[in-house]
């Protein structure tokens, strides 16, 4: 009987256009928004202290937000969901074998130990709030705990780090200190809101989702039921975002807030009319809405308006 060699050699270093896929930036930008959000909430001006001021911490913050510890979570997730993807991707990096053996793993732990090099040079808190970003991000993919395999859970985790973590990095990064209580309830409203555009984004994975067991919303619910709840969940946040704004007397960015939310609730009958078709338009419409409105609230925050 002929046997079938078994090769030893090791698999190839892959190139580093299939390195940056596989990081994904597209979805870099969420994080590095929040965070220039957060920098802009804090009031504080980034040439405090003279022209050197503090603009190096918040390159390094927008950095960390985005390429690093995001991409370190597109890493870690491709690699543990390299069998969902063959299914729904099979043009990804890890699936096609460009980035062959255990490449894709090995990536994933370098640009954790990068990131966390990254938080610690910028201080504590962000320290300790990069470390939990990239603790999420592992427990969101890797057994045993895949945070992800729950539509309530999934969600929840990556808005809280996608918004709430990441603003409050680039707060913590201006004032050198924790941010003010008003600076972290919005934070905080603005990452439940985001529980609606993470399951939003779950539309584009259903089949694979549903063979391979996890219980997204789309899947659980259907996605017309999921498509409601997405788009309840973003809009009472921002509700309760504009009746805080108002309470303080941030009047302006409190009408703006309202004014990107009427605009959403005009899309939103596209939408519902067939969700699996029209979700990844009102990703798109909606929820540039959603961050527009974030910037507006972030200056009525820092003082600017």
């Amino acid at each position: 009987m002929e046997r079938t060699a078994v090769s030893t050699r090791p698999a190839p270093i892959p190139a580093l256009r299939d390195v940056v896929t596989l990081l994904k930036p597209i979805t870099w930008f969420p994080p590095m928004w929040a965070f220039l959000c957060g920098a802009v909430s804090s009031g504080a001006s980034i040439f405090q202290g003279g022209l050197d001021g503090r603009w190096l911490f918040v390159l390094g913050g927008v950095m960390l937000a985005g390429p690093l510890v995001c991409g370190t979570s597109q890493a870690v997730n491709d690699w543990f969901d390299r069998h969902v993807d063959a299914i729904n991707e099979p043009d990804r990096p890890i699936p096609s074998g460009r980035i062959a053996g255990r490449w894709g793993l090995n990536i994933a732990l370098m640009a954790t130990c990068i990131s966390a090099l990254v938080a610690w040079l910028l201080g504590p808190l962000v320290f300790v709030a990069g470390l939990v970003g990239l603790a999420l991000a592992w427990a969101y993919s890797a057994p045993p705990f895949r945070l992800k395999t729950s539509g309530w859970t999934g969600p929840a985790v990556v808005g809280f780090t996608y918004e709430g973590l990441s603003w409050f990095t680039g707060a913590t990064v201006m004032l050198g200190a924790l941010p003010s209580s008003e600076v972290l309830i919005v934070l905080v409203l603005y990452s439940v809101g985001a529980h609606g555009i993470m399951t939003l984004n779950d539309f584009k994975a259903v089949e694979g989702d549903r063979e391979t067991g996890l219980k997204s919303l789309p899947v659980t619910m259907g996605v017309g039921g999921a498509a409601r709840l997405a788009c309840a969940v973003m809009a009472l946040a921002q509700i309760a975002v504009i009746a805080v704004l108002a309470s303080w007397g941030l009047v302006v960015s409190a009408v703006l807030v309202s004014l990107v939310l009427v605009a959403q609730f005009a899309a939103m009958p596209r939408l519902m009319s067939d969700p699996a078709r029209y979700a990844p338009w009102y990703n798109g419409v909606g929820v540039t809405l959603y961050v527009l409105g974030m910037l507006a609230a972030a200056l009525g925050l820092g003082g600017y308006i």
